[in-house]
């Protein structure tokens, strides 16, 4: 689910239940932790196929279990693994989990003045900035309210995903050969999974199908974990494209 749509089912959760009928304003922390659990349950337990993945790529129990402690962002540590899965550079890998996750930095940006949280608690805070935490912090009315739900989203994300990963890794070294299993298709699965409710405008749609093609077309002639960053330009050229009527528009007299 995107950062729209979490926001949206938060804010549907409110017109239900014990909280329909209330005042604006008068919620209470029950219906907060409830939205909170029900976002950080459903995602959370995606750690499972996250495990799956990196241990068919290749990587032990130990490194999944820490790619999930210290990195913690789901679509980061699927395009890590995938990347090497498919033989790429180290490197080259990291790279694109890397630019996944500048997003979390703009969304620490939008959360910083909202939760107005002490010096001192901030770095670790700021480990629980993702997709997920936001929308939910940002869909309270007030700043007590975002702060519990940023606080429980975020603290049942974590325990789940890390939980999961090691289920999921554990279970992966258990069978044995995960491709004979078809398992090594879970984590594109899963991703794609989440990818599809995205789609909602032109744009966004248009976006989606220029990257495939240039990471598709890219792959036979780049090394493994390139066509990842190349798929990335698909973004800025469909900006630059469309902005370019409007420019025209601009230059133009009345």
């Amino acid at each position: 689910m995107n950062e729209q749509q979490l926001v949206a089912a938060a804010e549907a959760a409110r017109g239900t239940g014990a909280d329909k009928g209330r005042p604006e304003g008068e919620r209470g922390r029950g219906a907060v932790v409830r939205d909170a659990l029900g976002v950080g349950v459903a995602v959370g337990l995606s750690g499972f196929a996250f495990g799956v993945t990196a241990a068919g790529a290749g990587l032990s129990v130990a490194q999944a279990c820490a790619l999930s402690l210290l990195v913690f962002t789901g679509a980061s540590q699927f395009a890590l693994v995938g990347a090497l899965a498919a033989g790429g550079n180290p490197f080259t890998a990291a790279a694109g989990a890397f630019f996944l996750g500048v997003r979390n930095a703009f969304y620490g940006l939008r959360l910083s003045q909202l939760l107005a949280l002490p010096r001192f608690v901030r770095p670790l805070a700021a480990h629980w900035v993702i997709d997920e935490s936001t929308a939910v912090a940002l869909a309270q009315r007030n700043r007590r309210e975002a702060l519990l739900g940023f606080t429980v989203t975020g603290l049942t994300l974590y325990v789940l995903w890390n939980l999961t990963t090691l289920l999921g890794a554990l279970g992966a070294e258990a069978i044995g050969d995960t491709a004979a299993w078809g398992l090594d298709a879970a984590g594109p699965a899963v991703f794609l999974a989440l990818l599809a409710p995205m789609l909602r405008t032109p744009t966004q749609r248009v976006t989606a199908a220029l990257a495939l093609l240039l990471g598709l077309g890219t792959l036979p002639v780049l090394p493994s974990g390139v066509p990842v960053l190349a798929a990335a330009l698909a973004a800025p050229l469909v900006l630059y494209i469309g902005g370019r009527p409007a420019r025209a528009h601009g230059r133009n007299p009345r």
